[in-house]
């Protein structure tokens, strides 16, 4: 929080990192929307402003330049496709399939869309989001170029939006998860029958002789219902093949449906999804609901990232008009990582069936387009809480359209489906032994139970662990550095980036092991100032204001060198306090300390990458035994996996949000009074961190 730049009095949570000023929510307005800013994409102010809706005017074409269609060649691959005069290279892309990075979803505020023009001219809005170097080569940004004429496009490599390796991953993934699930129960139940022939005696209609069948194997068809599309389907289906089809059953609370029948000659695989709908990323698994290997997985940003890095700036977002935008944001995101997990493994999307989507309460709310806004107005209440079974073309998924969805409930606004998973698979709310669980990502939720209880708060740790708010901050993406340390003597930097690509930036576990280096070899105090002399060759003022250089322009041919400012290590201090704070006063609530627990269990995207003993040293975790750290992966994901293939599974999360109680921070002075003292590094009080006082004096 800060004051507005123009009124003083008033106190707001709106920062133009660009200028570093606080502007209320009167004065929200960007101050040059037509400059280069490398914090837009995350920028609700700037979203605000736009609204996210205006589409640049288009400029006049002469009639005798327009044609009825034009030609796109993309390189390598010469892949064709026409369009109408007025696409954009962006949407050409995707009709063509080639899926392009373009994480603002084609507003021209991210500048990663950029591709060659190799022949022929298109109409591009001026950006300077390009280098002069870039324009001379012929780039352009994608979303900004509208195509006239036949042209020829080259798409560089770092452009293209990489694939998970998808078989290997999933395989990774079936690994982990295999054994979890002892009986497969889908959503959508797949029913293969033999229909009695109709005679001069038997004369019953299809969908009684259909449903007969049914009740002769066991099912309670008197709470089944159907709909107008199998009643035209059945004409045909059930005198295919000899009058055996499939009878696909959506299960619902109180009641199924049958949803489709086909002929036995045309059955395919049936699949299923799992989704991890984060609020920066997303992840989907595509699952065989025969044996429940998974096939496939994809993963990447989610755009509504565009429209702020914290729920509370998405809800904000959405009150300014935009919970249809918002919606759209997510679920195109969710259909194009299902695109791309589809087609590794060549098949149709209509085969999946049956989906889990887990998820935060903000999260969920946007993508079914559901108001939000009451989540962060005080008594802080959501609308819905457990779902009913939502059928997937209702709300825009790329999936059969009778696919059956499952929502993993959520038990507070700021404690969701996503906690719920994660308690599922890690399956501590069965244990005797107290257990302290956290989610570390921009809500950095918290849970601490056995199989007695189960206490849930979430302590607002913001977006800087993701990369959200940090200058050269970013998710553990290609090019991230994500281990780090300095020389003792020269601060040197020594560090490792994801796929060993060059360096783009850095991610969580790199900004924690950077921090801890800098606090531990003197380059900043305990009050996280810098101490370095400022003649010193890593030090640099940057917009009034002193940095580490990290790396230098000239050795990564940047225009910029990579820094880590004041304001950086402020973030991540304030987003380490409010996680630390959280553990303390959920243990002080039941009347506990650190030493009551028996295991601390560690979740989340970067949590595999994070070094245990320098998160301890900067005070994010607590100082105890080593060996009581567990880390176990994305548990967010893993949790929608063991749902979508077992009803048993659904109804233990159901049962595990109803169990849980929440404590609601947002009001705690207690909680306030120990976020004040963890801004420190480690902590203000010593004696809560007695190995890193040895280790750092």
């Amino acid at each position: 929080m800060g004051k507005c730049i123009n009124h003083p009095d008033r106190e707001t949570s709106y920062i133009c990192m660009k200028h570093n000023i606080y502007l209320c929510e009167e004065c929200l307005e960007c101050r040059d929307p037509d400059i280069y800013c490398k914090f837009r994409s995350s920028c609700p102010i700037y979203f605000i402003t736009k609204k996210g809706f205006e589409s640049s005017e288009e400029k006049p074409v002469e009639k005798e330049s327009v044609k009825e269609e034009c030609i796109v060649i993309f390189e390598p691959g010469e892949k064709k496709v026409a369009v109408t005069p007025g696409t954009n290279l962006l949407e050409a892309s995707q009709k063509t399939d080639i899926h392009i990075n373009a994480s603002c979803n084609g507003k021209g505020s991210c500048g990663k869309c950029k591709l060659i023009i190799e022949s022929g001219k298109v109409d591009s809005e001026k950006t300077s989001l390009l280098s002069d170097k870039e324009k001379e080569k012929g780039y352009v940004l994608a979303c900004q170029s509208k195509i006239f004429e036949n042209i020829i496009v080259k798409i560089p490599e770092e452009t293209i939006e990489k694939k998970l390796k998808a078989a290997g991953m999933g395989e990774t993934a079936t690994k982990k998860l295999s054994g979890l699930v002892e009986k497969i129960e889908p959503i959508v139940e797949k029913v293969p029958l033999q229909l009695d022939l109709p005679t001069m005696e038997d004369t019953i209609s299809d969908f009684d002789r259909l449903k007969r069948q049914l009740k002769k194997l066991g099912y309670d068809t008197s709470k089944m219902s159907t709909n107008i599309r199998v009643m035209r389907q059945l004409t045909e289906s059930v005198r295919d093949d000899e009058w055996k089809v499939i009878a696909s059953v959506l299960w619902k609370k109180c009641s199924s449906e049958i949803v489709d029948v086909t002929p036995a000659n045309n059955q395919k695989a049936s699949f299923g999804m799992a989704v991890d709908l984060g609020t920066t990323s997303i992840v989907v698994y595509i699952v065989d609901m025969a044996d429940g290997a998974i096939l496939s997985t994809a993963s990447g940003h989610n755009r509504q990232a565009a429209c702020g890095d914290d729920v509370i700036n998405r809800i904000v977002c959405s009150e300014k008009d935009g919970i249809k935008k918002l919606k759209k944001m997510a679920i195109s995101t969710i259909n194009d990582l299902t695109k791309q997990a589809i087609s590794s493994i060549n098949a149709d999307h209509k085969q999946i069936e049956s989906i889990v989507i887990s998820g935060n309460t903000t999260m969920i709310h946007l993508l079914l387009g559901i108001n939000a806004k009451y989540i962060r107005r005080e008594p802080y209440i959501p609308t819905v809480s457990e779902f009913p079974i939502i059928k997937a073309g209702e709300i825009g998924l790329k999936a059969a359209y009778y696919a059956g969805v499952f929502i993993m409930p959520g038990p507070a606004s700021y404690v969701g489906g996503d906690i719920v998973s994660g308690v599922l698979y890690t399956g501590f709310n069965q244990f005797e032994d107290i257990i302290l669980f956290i989610d570390i990502g921009t809500n950095g939720e918290i849970v601490l139970g056995n199989n007695e209880f189960l206490m849930t708060a979430a302590c607002s740790a913001g977006p800087a662990f993701e990369g959200g708010g940090i200058r050269w901050g970013m998710r553990a993406e290609d090019g991230a550095i994500e281990k780090i340390t300095l020389d003792p003597k020269t601060f040197e930097p020594e560090y490792f980036t994801v796929e060993n690509k060059p360096v783009r930036g850095i991610c969580g576990s790199g900004m924690i092991d950077l921090l801890s280096e800098m606090l531990l070899k003197k380059v900043i105090g305990q009050d996280g100032k810098f101490q370095i002399a400022a003649d010193h060759p890593r030090f640099i003022l940057f917009n009034e204001e002193p940095g580490f250089i990290i790396e230098f322009a000239d050795n990564i041919d940047s225009e910029e060198n990579i820094i880590f400012t004041q304001s950086d290590i402020k973030s991540l201090i304030l987003s380490k306090a409010a996680i630390y704070a959280g553990f303390s006063i959920l243990l002080e609530q039941v009347g506990m300390d650190f030493s009551s627990i028996s295991q601390m269990i560690i979740t989340g995207g970067f949590g595999q990458y994070l070094n245990i003993e320098k998160a301890i040293t900067i005070g994010l975790l607590p100082d105890i035994e080593r060996e009581k750290f567990k880390y176990m992966g994305n548990s967010s994901i893993a949790g929608a996996y063991m749902a979508l293939l077992s009803n048993t599974y659904r109804q233990q999360a159901i049962a595990i949000s109803n169990a849980m109680t929440y404590l609601d921070f947002s009001s705690n002075n207690t909680f306030m009074e120990e976020f004040t003292r963890a801004q420190f590094l480690p902590h203000t009080d010593a004696n809560l961190f007695p190995s890193v006082h040895v280790h750092a004096n």
